[in-house]
């Protein structure tokens, strides 16, 4: 399997190489060894969709040459333009929509016999839990507490793709995070569309606090980490929750996409700067040392130059820890997609440069202040000449490293205490210390 994507689209790719385990089928690593393959789609945004064709024209020679001999097509992509695979690309052999996951043995079996299938079933039947082959490290995974989303922000083609917002139990969830730590994680990475909604369909209330409060009694999980929460729904129960447990990582995901009030109107996002502002400080103020990453989208239809220097200074005055830009991209079936005042490409490049460019001379003053300080960091891996890993500020995946020097050997997974040294660009460098 090749899973595109987010972390979610890889837990369902997850639970998918489980079922196919569990049936007899052996999951390899290479493509030369495989019979059947499997291209886990993203169908976010017009790159994301390019990078999932382009890896299925890449697999598809595989099988033209007769190294492989089936191509299954899951997730995003596959959900969202459905016959159209087939019919653009003779050599899959079947195309899955997300609801159709748990036949996935199924698929397989008919895959091989020959047979080129669709299978698209309602949205609602993709398993929200069930066992899973972890495709991370053995010391961290990712843990889904929620499937799809209600928000509609109107460039944004997931509430199409995923259907409506729908909630784990507590129960189910914490079950999960004790299989997971009995088999060796130590950090868990909570995931959802919106995971600060979490719970508010099936318990009538926001519930990320109270799920937080089971977790954290797992004695051998050392990390929590929470990705993904929306502004206008993160409580002072919450904040106060995470404030007041050391397992959970200072540490949150709050992609704002904008700081203009008519653009976050027209992206038909909820909350305005001056909230967003209100509820950053007032995190800030009740957790010390926090570490805040932000995702934001410039050259938005009718974005001007006025609303994106407002959203320059915005960054530049919040000072985020980490901080991701990408560029507006059409979609279809998104309001968003016709709207009148579309942005040129070059000038949307422009300002994800600036933007990026100011957001790195944040980050490298972050990073100065940080030199001289001790971090208890988890060893992701070594490269040869220096072991590499995280504290509670980084994310892995998605954000930088800290480089270090040990005297002692370390093992993957272990954690140890760090004195930071110095920095470069994005990354940090330190020494391990007693």
């Amino acid at each position: 399997m090749i899973s595109l994507g987010c972390p979610k689209n890889q837990v369902d790719g997850e639970m998918l190489l489980s079922k196919l385990k569990n049936a007899g089928y052996e999951i390899v690593n290479k493509i030369e060894q495989a019979d059947v393959m499997i291209v886990n789609t993203c169908g976010f945004i017009e790159q994301a969709k390019q990078e999932a064709i382009d890896t299925i024209l890449e697999v598809a020679e595989y099988k033209e040459s007769g190294i492989i001999s089936a191509l299954i097509v899951t997730g995003c992509l596959a959900e969202r333009y459905q016959d159209e695979i087939i019919k653009e690309m003779p050599e899959v052999d079947a195309v899955v929509g997300i609801g159709a996951n748990a036949d996935i043995v199924k698929i397989c079996n008919k895959a091989l016999c020959g047979v080129t299938s669709s299978f698209f079933p309602n949205k609602c039947y993709l398993p929200l839990e069930g066992e899973r082959l972890l495709s991370t490290p053995s010391h961290w995974a990712y843990l889904k507490i929620a499937e799809g989303c209600d928000n509609k922000c109107s460039y944004c083609a997931i509430p199409g793709i995923r259907g409506g917002f729908r909630s784990r139990t507590i129960e189910s969830i914490v079950e999960e995070a004790k299989i997971l730590a009995g088999r060796g994680v130590k950090e868990i990475i909570l995931v959802a569309q919106d995971t600060t909604k979490y719970g508010h369909d099936i318990y009538g209330e926001y519930s990320l606090d109270k799920l937080l409060l089971e977790l954290v009694k797992i004695d051998s999980i050392k990390w929590i980490r929470l990705f993904y929460c929306y502004a206008h729904r993160i409580t002072d129960s919450l904040i106060d929750v995470i404030a007041s447990n050391e397992k959970i990582c200072k540490y949150i995901d709050i992609p704002l996409q904008h700081a203009d009030n008519d653009v976050l109107k027209n992206m038909n996002r909820v909350g305005t700067c001056e909230e967003y502002r209100n509820v950053i400080e007032k995190m800030r103020n009740k957790i010390p040392d926090l570490s805040l990453r932000t995702t934001f989208m410039v050259g938005f239809p009718g974005e001007t130059e006025a609303q994106f220097e407002h959203l320059c200074e915005f960054v530049k005055q919040m000072k985020f820890d980490k901080m991701g830009c990408f560029t507006f991209s059409p979609e279809e079936d998104t309001p968003a997609f016709d709207m009148k005042n579309q942005i040129d490409e070059k000038v949307k490049n422009r300002r994800q440069e600036i933007l990026m460019t100011s957001q790195l001379f944040i980050t490298e003053q972050v990073n100065k202040n940080r030199v001289g300080k001790k971090y208890e960091v988890v060893v992701d891996g070594f490269d040869g000449e220096n072991y590499f890993g995280r504290s509670y500020l980084d994310a892995p995946e998605i954000d930088s490293a800290i480089v270090f020097s040990s005297k002692n050997p370390l093992k993957t997974g272990e954690f140890t205490t760090v004195l930071i040294t110095d920095f470069d660009g994005y990354d940090l460098i330190g020494e391990v210390v007693e």
